[in-house]
């Protein structure tokens, strides 16, 4: 039984369980009862998209989401995340038999892992690089705290976990996970979180979209392409009309808008279009991309009006970008009901 660690524990969050366990229950407190005239959770909803930073900084936005997942028909939990640790092609699997958090651990899903690791599409995590990526860690608390919301103080009727982390992949490599997975979504007692960040923007990570000349344009495109305009047309309305323009966190939350607005069409395609266009540093656009595809080809069975297409509920960033030479990481929470 080997278990990994809660290695972003005492740094990205706090190791006290108790100091913790406080922390959580405010971030929750702080969202509303009720969401789009239902209570929370709300029922059928078992998909969240959700932040991964510190919770200083993503914990606030992050509860939205959690508070809106149902748990309670939950058998296991399907975790998404992105590769911050290592270049991945495709989507791989944990080795570990739990995953460690101050208030205890949850038990890794041993059966469905071995499941999907014999269909021969998934490769294994590494297990330093495992421990060291933070997109899956991050998320775990924010479980346990639900789950115990949900079903009492007794771990053992918590259920299993199957992390995943998902890499770079075509659109085409996405739709394939997306039907290989499309019989666990199915299953009403399944689970599913769903890890990303959406506009990370500064020099460090070489993407600082602005507006100019009636356009967006990137300071740190190639300079041969230092005035071309991202493929991308959107209605400015008043801003555009300031003698400035809109400032650069306007900027980003137009970019941010348009990927959010296309992952509540529920269609695939045209979210991974306009990460294309836009370049937009969405650093969990794959599982995004692999969860909307696995939506998509359980809705071809047909799905009630409402269902199936994600709702986002909170937008946030960590900072209001004025110049070239600040930064930011934008945070978005959004459920679906299956």
């Amino acid at each position: 039984m080997s278990t990994r660690e809660a290695s972003h524990a005492g740094s990205w969050y706090d190791d006290d369980d108790q100091e913790l366990s406080s922390q959580l229950d405010e971030f929750l407190s702080r969202v509303p009862d009720s969401l789009n005239d239902n209570s929370l959770p709300v029922p059928g909803a078992r998909v969240i998209i959700a932040p991964h930073a510190g919770y200083s900084y993503s914990g606030p936005c992050a509860a939205w989401a959690y508070k809106a997942l149902d748990l309670s028909a939950a058998k296991r939990v399907f975790v998404l995340g992105p590769s911050h640790t290592y270049y991945l092609r495709g989507c791989a699997l944990t080795t570990f038999s739990k995953y460690a958090t101050p208030f205890g651990d949850l038990v890794v899903d041993k059966a469905t892992t071995k499941e999907l690791r014999e269909t021969g599409k998934f490769s294994d995590m590494p297990p330093r690089r495992e421990v060291d990526e933070h997109s899956l860690e991050m998320h775990i608390p924010f479980l346990w705290k639900r789950l115990e919301q949900t079903f009492g103080n007794d771990p053992s009727k918590y259920p299993p976990i199957v992390p995943i982390l998902v890499g770079d992949g075509t659109e085409e490599e996405e739709k394939a996970f997306g039907q290989l997975l499309s019989p666990y979504l199915k299953d009403p007692s399944t689970a599913w979180i769903v890890s990303s960040d959406f506009c990370h923007w500064g020099s460090r990570f070489s993407y600082r979209p602005h507006y100019s000349e009636g356009g967006i344009k990137d300071f740190d495109a190639p300079r041969s392409k230092k005035h071309e305009i991202l493929n991308v047309n959107p209605d400015w309305g008043e801003l555009a009309s300031t003698p400035e323009g809109p400032a650069i966190h306007q900027v980003i939350k137009v970019l941010d808008e348009l990927a959010m607005k296309a992952v509540e069409t529920g269609v695939h395609g045209q979210f991974y279009k306009v990460i294309h266009d836009t370049q937009n540093t969405v650093c969990g656009r794959h599982p995004i991309g692999v969860i909307m595809a696995t939506l998509e080809a359980v809705s071809k069975d047909g799905v009630e009006e409402g269902k199936g297409k994600f709702k986002f509920v909170q937008y946030q960033r960590s900072s209001l970008v004025k110049q070239a030479f600040d930064s930011s990481v934008s945070y978005a929470s959004a459920y679906a009901v299956v």
